[in-house]
C-alpha cells in the first residue's frame, strides 16, 4: 500500500472513531425484553455468585415478566427447567463479553460504597447498566473498525470509509448498538468480522498457532450466537479444494491431507474450548450440556421455508426494511467473480445464514427492527457494498461527480432509516408483525419531521419517561395482539 493511501486510510480511521465519540449520548443503559436473559449471565454470576435469575425477573421489565409469572407473582411452570431454574435459552457470549467492563464497574462500586456512597452494588445500578451499553457500543464500533479494514484491503479507502458509514446507519445495527445495547447483535457483528477479517489476514499462510487463535475466535464467535455457525462454512469452501490438490499430488503435496485434517481438528478442539462458557452453563440451567432451550430443530420449517418473506415481507424482511443491503448483496456477488477465492466463502457464508433464517419458526425475529438475525454479517454487507461503489463510480469519467452521487444516495438510505427507527421506537408503526409501508412513508414525511426534534430532547433529558412511555405502549400492542 502507498503512503498516501495508508494516510488516507489513517485519516478514515480517525473520522470514524469520532462519529463513534460524538454518537455516545445515543447509547441507552437499558436492560430490556431478550437482555433481560443475555445480562443476567452477566450480572447473577458477578453479584449472585450463581445462575439464579430471580432478580434479574423481577427487576425485568413489564413485558418480560408478565410472560413468566402468574397474577400470584409465581413463576409459571413452563419457565421452570429439570434443575429448577428459570429459563434462560439466551447465549452467554454477551456476557463474556460484557464481563471485563462489569467487573471493573462493580469493583469502583464497591470502593465507592466503602466510602459511604449510597450506590447499589447490586447489578442493576447505573454505573453497570452505563457500562454495559457502552461495552455494547463499543463492540459495534470495533465491528465497523474491522469491517472497514476488510474491505479496504480490496477496494480504495474512500469507498470503505462511506460503505462503513453507510452501513452503519443504513442497516439495523444502529438499534442494537445503541438503543437495545443488552440484545446480542451488536456483540455478534463484532465476533464474526473478527473471524472473517481473520480468516482472511491468514488465508494464505496460516500457522498452528494462527489455527488456534481462529478457532478461538469461532468458539467466542458461537458463545455469543448460534446462527453464527454458518459463518464457517468459509473454511469449508477453503478446505475442499485443499483436499483436493493435496489426494491428487499424493505424499508431495504441502500440505498432506493428514497435515490438513490435523489443523482442522486442532481448530475443532480450540473453538470447542472456547465454547466451554455455554456447555457449562446449558448442563446446570437445563441438565444438559447441548440443551439450548431453543425451539427443537423438528420444528423448524424444513417443508415450507419462507425464502421471499425472509427478504421482502412487510414482517421485518431484510430487504424491505434496510433496503441498502440489496446493493450490498449484488456488490459481494460481483466481487466473488473478481476474486473467487474470497469471495465465493463469503458469499456461500451468506446463502447458508439466509438459508437457515429462512427455515427458523421465528424468521422475522417478534420484535426486531428489519431482519436483526443479518446483523452478524454486517462485514460482509460492508465489503460487498464498498465493492459495488467502487465498481461503478469506475464508469464515471469524473472522479469527484461519482463521490458525490453516491454521497447523496447513501444520505438519502440513512435518512430513510433513521426515520424508520425512529417510527419503530415509538410503536408509530408496530414492534411485532407486519406493517404498512403506506403508514410508514407518510410517516416519514409528515409525522418524524414534526415530533421527532421534540422526541429527541425527550430522549436526551427525560429517557426515563420515555422509556416508561415505550413500554406502556408495548404493552399495549401486546394486549392488542393478545385480544384483538
Amino acid at each position: 500500500m502507498s503512503a498516501q493511501l495508508q494516510n488516507q486510510q489513517r485519516r478514515f480511521e480517525r473520522i470514524l472513531l469520532f462519529v463513534f465519540i460524538l454518537t455516545l449520548p445515543l447509547v441507552n443503559p437499558w436492560v430490556r425484553g431478550d437482555g433481560v436473559g443475555y445480562y443476567a449471565y452477566a450480572r447473577a454470576p458477578l453479584i449472585e455468585h450463581s445462575l439464579d435469575f430471580t432478580h434479574d425477573y423481577e427487576f425485568a421489565n413489564e413485558s418480560f415478566r408478565e410472560a413468566r409469572y402468574d397474577e400470584h407473582g409465581n413463576v409459571r411452570v413452563e419457565y421452570l427447567t429439570p434443575t429448577r431454574h428459570l429459563e434462560n435459552h439466551f447465549t452467554v457470549g454477551p456476557a463474556m463479553l460484557w464481563s471485563p467492563f462489569l467487573i471493573l464497574t462493580h469493583a469502583g462500586v464497591l470502593l465507592a460504597r466503602n466510602m459511604n456512597s449510597a450506590i447499589p452494588a447490586d447489578g442493576f445500578s447505573a454505573p453497570y447498566r452505563y457500562a454495559m451499553a457502552f461495552a455494547t457500543a463499543l463492540y459495534g464500533f470495533l465491528a465497523l473498525w474491522l469491517s472497514f479494514r476488510l474491505a479496504r484491503k480490496y477496494v480504495g479507502p474512500v469507498w470503505a470509509f462511506l460503505a462503513t458509514l453507510a452501513v452503519w446507519w443504513a442497516s439495523s445495527l444502529p438499534v442494537y448498538m445503541y438503543f437495545n445495547p443488552s440484545w446480542s447483535h451488536a456483540h455478534s457483528a463484532f465476533v464474526c468480522a473478527l473471524f472473517l477479517w481473520y480468516w482472511d489476514l491468514t488465508r494464505e499462510h496460516r500457522t498452528l498457532a494462527q489455527w488456534m487463535i481462529l478457532g478461538a475466535i469461532a468458539g467466542l464467535m458461537l458463545d455469543v450466537y448460534y446462527p453464527n455457525v454458518l459463518l464457517l462454512v468459509v473454511l469449508l469452501v477453503e478446505a475442499l479444494p485443499q483436499y483436493a490438490h493435496s489426494l491428487r499430488s499424493g505424499p508431495s503435496a504441502s500440505p498432506t491431507v493428514p497435515q490438513l485434517f490435523m489443523r482442522h481438528v486442532l481448530f475443532v478442539i480450540v473453538a470447542l474450548l472456547l465454547m466451554l462458557p455455554t456447555f457449562i452453563s446449558r448442563a446446570i440451567v437445563y441438565g444438559g450440556p447441548f440443551e439450548t432451550g431453543y425451539v427443537s430443530l423438528r420444528l423448524y420449517l424444513w417443508r415450507s421455508p419462507v425464502f421471499l418473506s425472509v427478504l421482502f415481507s412487510s414482517n421485518h424482511g431484510l430487504l424491505s426494511w434496510t433496503p441498502l443491503l440489496a446493493f450490498a448483496i449484488l456488490g459481494l456477488i460481483f466481487f466473488s467473480f473478481r476474486l473467487p477465492k474470497i469471495g465465493v466463502p463469503f458469499v456461500a457464508a451468506l446463502v447458508a445464514f439466509y438459508l437457515f433464517i429462512s427455515v427458523y419458526p421465528d424468521w422475522a425475529g417478534i420484535s426486531s427492527f428489519g431482519n436483526r438475525f443479518f446483523v452478524s454479517l454486517t462485514a460482509l454487507f460492508i465489503l460487498g457494498l464498498a465493492y459495488l461503489l467502487e465498481l461503478v463510480a469506475a464508469r464515471f469519467t469524473r472522479p469527484r461527480a461519482a463521490l458525490a452521487v453516491w454521497s447523496a444516495a447513501l444520505a438519502c438510505f440513512a435518512f430513510w432509516n433513521l426515520g424508520l427507527m425512529y417510527q419503530w421506537g415509538v410503536h408509530l408503526v408496530p414492534a411485532r408483525g407486519p406493517v404498512s409501508f403506506r403508514a410508514v412513508a407518510y410517516n416519514q414525511f409528515f409525522v418524524v419531521p414534526v415530533r421527532f426534534a421534540s422526541t429527541m430532547h425527550t430522549y436526551f433529558f427525560r429517557r426515563s419517561d420515555l422509556m416508561q412511555q415505550i413500554e406502556k405502549e408495548d404493552l399495549q400492542e401486546l394486549d392488542g395482539a393478545t385480544h384483538p
